[in-house]
């Protein structure tokens, strides 16, 4: 047949035959018969077949000094019955005497292997004449002149050496040979199998043209194309995207008669395939059975495949049900391709169905896609599922490796599940697998958010031990640990460590550092460390911002925090519910309700969304000032935005209510929560119980304890704790012991909160001795803190035992407590009560010299005691002190500045 494409010219191919180089021949071979090498030849001949040791005869001098190649070339042309004799002569003249043979000598031998049906030594002897740097002409031109020569009667000899010329990747080479034969005087054609193996060749290195043009040459040549040849073409012409011209080849190899396989038919579905045109390729399979042909699993695979390029995974699936059904086993790369493809639309489960269906013929997908389906697992919080997959790899040979290991250790470690990323570890350790240093951050980083950092440093050490280098993101996981663990000092050894180790701090490290700064409130560091980030061309994110606006709004400073909401939106960064809250909570927390509530009604104005968290700070900032009309009418309207309300703002709100007792909005509040199934946890329900306590009305209070465990909400520590102090507070010291035993029972530990209510006790009502038998009981349980050792101090002051709450004060030293800002005030306010004003000020710069900044009511203490005592003119720079730090004087202040003025006036 003839295909339609342009066919060169040979000359254009540069296939044009030399003039043909005799010169590689001998004369003799052509036209010496000299009677002197005939008689030279026969002995020769002689010493070939005769019994005599070929080494003692040719050490001859006369035959050492007179053999020549072209006497090889005779000898041989006489030696052809028995081609095996031949070879050896021929290798022993050139292993053991040096002999240089002739190009012609090398053609006659591997015409008569061949002719012997010795193809392995006639290609050895062809790949050592082919390195002698022959072009193929010359090769041929020796190959035709022996073949004629010698009267050879098969052709083989020129298969073989097209074959050799593919084998050693010269295919053009093979072209050339091939054209020679078919153009040559004795028109010699090659066999259809070295031809096909030819176009095969050309295929590999994708010379599709040239395969449809020669075909189309072998046909006219007289050549009658096989299946093999026919699939080739149909291959060529499908990397083509000629698929109208494949099928009219199919259709033209049928009506020939020659009867084509699936594999042809496959060879169409790949090609329409891997164009994109996998419901054509269906069609061609469904026409198999009119063909009396059936598909097979490569066909299959093939569709399959070919639907997850067009991400038709659904007909893909449909398709490796087929195969199954019929008995087919899919292949890796067939299942590898579909479930990768469903894993990246986001069905993971039927990734996970298909593997498991599949995992019952005992194939897998590759270890990359199975990694990348746990992986998937994983983020979609599919542990167990993620599990499943890992415990079944084993039983397909297919074995986690390293990333296995870490995808699941790291997703552990997120979740806060140590103990079981702890066993995967040990696990990979017990099977030889050697840990990254991937793997060791992921354990650093949760032991850093769940655990605790003494295990993080324990990891930290063993990765450097085991030669592992530690990189920026291990570094970071630590300094967020030491920041958030609010160990600065630490946090930024770290950091100088990494920075002199040439590992560049990224957004992540500055942010955390940042972070604990302003947990610390230590806001003036936290913005030089935010300026150093913006002049090392470190952009900051959200996130960054976010937590230098929540640091200025817990330090009151809500201007700065709006300049850098401002400045954040005008570098084009996105303000979200995390930088609305805390700007939202700052202006309540500093009395500015409203215009948080104005704030607010502008977000919503703007479009932008707030959620519950949001909300419930503005509800806490009405609520916190008695304002609980404007904190039900702002919930009205955020659920009218669209924002339900969640048990936080519930809480909020039922506090606010119990605060005002205002009972008929509680119940009001309770109805809407059991109305938008939500129940009472146990924040809210504690919260009714304190607030029944601290206004002595038990008997409800023990009510709402009885609903409380009624409806299945445990009582808590904090529970206990609130009832209990309660009791304390109005005197009933017996029922609360009462209480206290039935938290031991109850497998409830107390605290020292739950302590420090009858500490408190016993401290405001003088049983001092009791009250230290108490806290000696907390010391050695680790429950004594600042705050006990603070009630303790203050009873021993309002008896005026001075000498005893000044010991307490150097013992709280030597447990490692230290005092804070009330347990000066306390000493401050009764020494400025009992006229003591030169101690009272000792202390106060005692105070500030162990870096504690003193509140309003330590402030008032002082200011007092200095009018009382005639120094107003140090009252006055307290007051102007108090100023400074951002505090505001209240009514107590400038009662007692008025009251000094007046002392001093008469």
């Amino acid at each position: 047949m003839r295909i339609a494409y342009h066919r060169r010219n040979i000359t254009d191919l540069h296939y044009r035959r030399k003039p043909r180089n005799l010169g590689t021949f001998s004369k003799s071979f052509i036209q010496d018969n000299d009677d002197n090498d005939t008689h030279f030849v026969s002995i020769l001949k002689d010493i070939l077949r005769g019994n005599q040791s070929w080494k003692v005869a040719l050490n001859d001098s006369f035959i050492s000094t007179t053999l020549r190649p072209h006497h090889v070339e005779k000898l041989l042309t006489q030696t052809l019955d028995d081609s095996r004799l031949a070879l050896r002569f021929f290798n022993f003249l050139g292993l053991h005497k040096g002999f240089t043979h002739s190009a012609a000598s090398f053609c006659i031998l591997i015409h008569s292997l061949v002719q012997s049906n010795l193809f392995w030594p006639a290609s050895s002897l062809l790949q050592t004449l082919l390195f002698r740097g022959l072009d193929p002409n010359e090769v041929f031109d020796c190959f035709l002149d022996s073949y004629e020569s010698c009267k050879f009667s098969s052709t083989m000899g020129f298969d073989l050496l097209v074959q050799n010329f593919v084998q050693n990747r010269r295919e053009m080479d093979g072209v050339e040979v091939v054209r020679f034969m078919m153009e040559c005087r004795l028109r010699l054609l090659p066999e259809v199998r070295t031809l096909s193996t030819l176009l095969n060749g050309l295929v590999r290195i994708r010379q599709f043209k040239m395969v449809v043009q020669l075909f189309d040459e072998f046909v006219n040549g007289g050549v009658r194309p096989d299946m093999y040849m026919y699939t080739i073409l149909v291959r060529s012409l499908c990397e083509m995207k000629d698929f109208v011209q494949a099928k009219e080849v199919i259709e033209k190899a049928e009506s020939n008669g020659c009867a084509l396989s699936v594999v042809t038919y496959n060879v169409l579905i790949h090609g329409l395939c891997k164009s994109h045109r996998a419901r054509e390729a269906v069609e061609v399979k469904n026409l198999l059975s009119q063909k009396g042909l059936k598909a097979d699993v490569v066909t299959y695979c093939t569709l399959v495949l070919g639907f997850c390029r067009v991400q038709e995974f659904e007909v893909g699936m449909e398709l490796m049900h087929e195969m199954m059904e019929l008995g087919f086993v899919p292949s890796e790369a067939a299942l590898s391709g579909l479930v990768e493809g469903l894993r990246k639309k986001e069905k993971i489960d039927d990734a996970f169905d298909l593997i498991n269906n599949v995992s019952k013929v005992g194939v897998a997908p590759n270890l990359f896609v199975y990694n990348s389906l746990i992986n998937s697992l994983c983020k979609d919080g599919k542990i167990d599922k993620a599990e499943s997959l890992f415990n079944k790899m084993g039983t397909k040979d297919l074995f986690p490796n390293d990333v296995t290991f870490s995808i699941l250790i790291d997703s552990f470690c997120r979740r806060g599940k140590l103990g079981v990323a702890v066993r995967y570890f040990d696990r990979m350790s017990k099977d030889g697998i050697r840990a990254t240093v991937y793997t060791y951050n992921s354990l650093i980083n949760g032991e850093c958010k769940f655990g605790d950092l003494t295990a993080a440093e324990s990891l930290f050490t063993e990765l450097i031990e085991k030669g592992l280098v530690p990189n920026g993101a291990t570094y970071t996981s630590l300094i967020s640990g030491y920041s958030k663990a609010r160990e600065m000092h630490k946090a930024f050894r770290l950091y100088h460590e990494m920075t002199e180790k040439g590992i560049a701090p990224n957004c992540y490290t500055f942010t955390a550092l940042i972070s604990g700064l302003c947990r610390a409130n230590m806001m003036p560091e936290a913005r030089r460390l935010f300026n150093e980030m913006v002049e090392r061309r470190i952009l900051p994110t959200e996130v960054t911002y976010n937590v230098m606006i929540e640091g200025y709004c817990w330090e009151g400073n809500t201007t700065k925090a709006f300049e850098l909401f401002d400045e954040m939106v005008e570098m084009g960064l996105t303000p979200d519910t995390y930088t609305y809250r805390p700007l939202i909570s700052g202006l309540c927390s500093t009395g500015r309700v409203s215009e948080a509530k104005e704030f607010v009604n502008n977000l919503h104005k703007e479009n932008h969304n707030l959620n519950e968290m949001c909300y419930s700070a503005l509800l806490h900032g009405f609520c916190k000032e008695g304002r609980l009309k404007d904190a039900l009418s702002a919930c009205r309207e955020m659920i009218e935005r669209g924002v339900d309300m969640d048990l936080v703002c519930y809480a909020i709100l039922i506090n606010g209510t119990l605060k005002q007792q205002d009972t008929r909005k509680l119940f009001s509040l309770l109805k809407k929560m059991r109305d938008q199934q939500l129940s009472p946890d146990n924040v809210i329900y504690t919260s009714m119980i304190d607030a029944h306590g601290k206004s002595g009305k038990f008997k409800e209070a023990f009510g709402i304890w009885d609903i409380m465990v009624g409806e299945g909400c445990i009582p808590n520590v904090v529970t206990y704790t609130a009832l209990i102090h309660g009791l304390c507070k109005a005197g009933y010291l017996n029922q609360a012991e009462h209480l206290f035993k039935e938290m031991l029972i109850g497998n409830c530990f107390p605290n020292h909160m739950t302590y420090g209510c009858f500490l408190d006790h016993l401290s405001s009502k003088g049983h001092m001795e009791k009250a230290l038998q108490l806290h000696k009981t907390m010391l050695e349980g680790f429950l004594a803190n600042t705050v006990t050792y603070n009630m303790l101090i203050r009873g021993f002051c309002k008896m005026g035992k001075f000498e005893e709450a000044s010991e307490l004060l150097v013992g709280m030293t030597n447990n490692g407590i230290f005092p804070d800002c009330i347990t000066y005030s306390t000493f401050i306010y009764e020494y400025c009560r009992g006229g003591n004003l030169q101690e009272a000020i000792r202390l106060w710069d005692t105070m500030l010299d162990k870096g504690l900044k003193p509140d309003t009511l330590a402030y008032n203490f002082l200011i007092y005691g200095c009018c009382v005592n005639g120094e107003l003119i140090k009252a006055f720079k307290l007051r102007d002190d108090m100023i400074r730090r951002r505090l505001k004087p209240n009514r107590f202040t400038y009662n007692s500045l008025m009251h000094g003025t007046w002392l001093a006036s008469t």
